[in-house]
């Protein structure tokens, strides 16, 4: 590709990226039924990036980046240690590399730890796709941007946390105004992201996009989901949008000396519930994650973090006693003073407070984060090194509204 093509795929990019409606269909109908996630706008809209690309899995050897184009194409990655890249990456499966896809997730592996790197992303347009012939279109690509990977054994973490967003991006915006200069590491969003999941367009707009605008095409973001997220016709294929570590809604992983445990919650109403129509077993995957949680607390990468974090978006105390958050409670909070948690971090109940270990409740301290009205809004700041572990909850004024510090125990 010359200057001058480079130069007008760019443009097209940056004017169309801004300018898609809502989707339609340009595949045929037995495709969408079995794929909802190849729904395309129209096609006189030509092939357009929706979403610039975001961070996934950070690792000190690899990176996951994801973006999503509006046609099945074949897409890569072309990154390196300077802008000139000059390695390319794909994705495949058994042999088969992914194609006429749109949601792209594509692994960047044997990268060195605390190296920059700088990485574009690539859709080549699938036009025709025949068993003996393949026809290409056009090859859209996007700007060059950077990361860099986190070290083998870094000496301290620093995190954002955000909670119960509840469809409204600029909050996600405005709370990410308050973080100061300060350096971060990954952003993670602690569920209700949404009030619930009606589509695509939904997810790019209200999350994709103004994570991608303010970090997320340089630092890398983890979700769980909130009860929230598991209501709507879009809500089984959410999990296409992101990539955790583990491949799960929930999981764990180790940034410096800080063990996350990461729990999906579920809803906060019984499994019986008109409302739920028979379609949900929130009881039986929430008493899965309690035998998960067992095993990990156990590991050797849990026992030898200097601080022991939780992250779930209905606390175990502190809530509306419902059917949900009674069932976390009995679940959860025995295994976490006995396998003797530092932490935990949550949201839902949209009042922030910190709340103090109690005897013969809680044996750890709750942190619990806002919600989505102007003035209950919250950003939590995480930073922690051998020495000591400081939590810093800001209101969306500014003001800190909660604070607690833990010193290193082991």
């Amino acid at each position: 590709m010359n200057k001058s093509e480079h130069s007008s795929n760019r443009r097209r990019f940056l004017k169309n990226l801004g300018a898609v409606g809502t989707l339609g269909s340009v595949l045929p109908p037995a495709v969408l039924a079995a794929q909802p996630t190849l729904q395309s706008p129209s096609a006189e809209k030509g092939h357009v990036f929706l979403s610039e690309p975001y961070l996934q899995q950070p690792a000190p050897d690899s990176m996951t980046v994801m973006w999503i184009a509006n046609l099945p194409s074949y897409s890569w990655v072309e990154y390196g240690e300077t802008s000139a890249l000059g390695t390319k990456a794909h994705r495949s499966t058994d042999g088969i590399i992914d194609a006429y896809n749109r949601i792209n997730q594509i692994k960047l592996n044997h990268l060195k730890p605390a190296t920059k790197y700088y990485y574009r992303v690539f859709s080549k347009e699938i036009a025709e796709f025949k068993p003996y012939k393949l026809t290409y279109g056009n090859t859209i690509e996007s700007d060059t941007y950077s990361f860099t990977t986190p070290a083998v054994s870094p000496q301290a973490v620093r995190c954002l946390i955000m909670n119960d967003v509840h469809d409204r991006p600029e909050t996600i915006t405005h709370l990410l105004s308050l973080k100061g200069n300060d350096p971060v590491d990954f952003v993670f969003f602690n569920g209700d992201m949404f009030d619930y999941q009606t589509d695509e367009q939904q997810i790019i707009d209200h999350m994709l996009a103004p994570c991608s605008a303010g970090f997320a095409r340089e630092i890398p973001f983890m979700f769980v989901r909130g009860n929230h997220e598991t209501r709507g016709k879009y809500r089984s294929e959410l999990q296409h949008y992101f990539g955790n570590p583990q491949g799960r809604q929930y999981f764990s992983y180790t940034w410096g000396p800080v063990h996350f445990t990461v729990i999906d919650t579920g809803e906060d109403k019984p499994d019986a519930e008109p409302v739920y129509a028979g379609i949900v077993d929130f009881d039986g995957y929430r008493a899965e994650q309690a035998r998960w949680v067992d095993q990990v607390m156990q590991s050797k990468e849990f026992k030898k973090a200097t601080y022991r974090v939780v992250l779930m978006h209905i606390p175990t105390f502190y809530h509306n006693g419902w059917h949900g958050p009674t069932h976390c409670q009995q679940l959860f909070t025995p295994l976490f003073n006995k396998h003797k948690v530092d932490l935990c971090i949550s949201g839902h109940t949209h009042k922030y407070g910190v709340h103090e270990p109690v005897a013969g409740q809680h044996a750890y301290p709750i942190v619990i984060g806002g919600g989505s009205k102007d003035g209950s809004r919250t950003l939590i700041k995480l930073k922690a090194d051998a020495k000591r572990l400081n939590l810093s909850m800001l209101r969306d004024d500014g003001q800190e509204v909660g604070a607690y510090q833990i010193a290193a125990k082991r």
